[in-house]
């Protein structure tokens, strides 16, 4: 079609359709603080554009979301026995952030492949009764797409998290989630399937309901008493001593009345 039509490329055909779905708004244009950026310079006009570029992904990407598909994807996550999350390259920081996250809102979250194996070796024992999330964008990694179609033939429903609803001719997912990953750089812009990531994640914590802020909040537990975050050491008053304490017998309090702040 590409040939037919006069283009070099299929990316060449694509380009203005891409460029029309991340068209920036005019509040976005007007912002005072991205006018002033663009006074400073290439890097300024750099930082500006890039800026742009990211709000209008992010808005995009959002927008085209439907609420009855986020909701069907969120069901289906839910009810299904073992739900698989693959990515390659650098769409796996992606995956893992989603996983690290999700797991505690859907302990059937597992993020594969383990420990340098291959994804299809993890979905050997997939039926169909499990799910498998794919995040890709173009140029898609050819162990993505085999895992997808390898899914398929093993009767798991399949939802991706691309760029595109046509990702290969050889299979169709049950559900796609599309952002745009346009950029001002050489490198795909990831802020727009982050921003669909954080709205799904939202929304299986809010399913899962008093077990998913409960789990939440024992992962935090086990953090705090294995010391797991830094906290620097300071020279510090004895006013802002006698703060902190007072701050922290207010948490207390809160906490034997059932708040739990996250």
């Amino acid at each position: 079609m590409a040939e037919r039509s006069g283009f070099a490329s299929y990316h060449e055909l694509r380009e203005p359709f891409r460029n029309a779905l991340v068209s920036s708004t005019e509040l976005i244009k007007s912002s005072e603080w991205l006018e002033s950026l663009r006074e400073n310079g290439e890097l300024g006009q750099a930082q500006a554009d890039a800026s742009v570029n990211t709000l209008a992904i992010v808005h995009r990407s959002l927008e085209s979301q439907s609420h009855e598909q986020l909701t069907r994807v969120s069901e289906m996550l839910h009810r299904a026995e073992n739900v698989y999350l693959t990515a390659f390259r650098a769409s796996y920081a992606l995956a893992y952030y989603f996983h690290y996250a999700g797991r505690m809102a859907l302990p059937s979250l597992q993020l594969i492949p383990h420990h340098m194996n291959n994804a299809i070796d993890e979905l050997n024992n997939a039926n169909d009764q499990d799910v498998m999330i794919a995040i890709t964008v173009t140029p898609y990694s050819r162990e993505t797409i085999e895992a997808c179609k390898f899914a398929l033939q093993k009767d798991l429903r399949l939802i991706m998290i691309s760029d595109s609803e046509l990702i290969s001719t050889e299979f169709t997912p049950d559900e796609s989630l599309v952002a745009s990953v346009l950029s001002t750089h050489r490198f795909g812009y990831f802020s727009g399937i982050m921003a669909i990531i954080e709205t799904l994640l939202a929304m299986l914590v809010k399913m899962g309901g008093e077990q998913a802020v409960e789990r939440i909040n024992s992962y935090e537990d086990l953090r705090n008493k294995n010391n797991a975050y830094w906290i620097a050491q300071k020279n510090i008053s004895f006013k802002a001593t006698a703060y902190l304490i007072l701050v922290n017998l207010h948490t207390l309090r809160f906490e034997k009345s059932g708040f739990r702040p996250f």
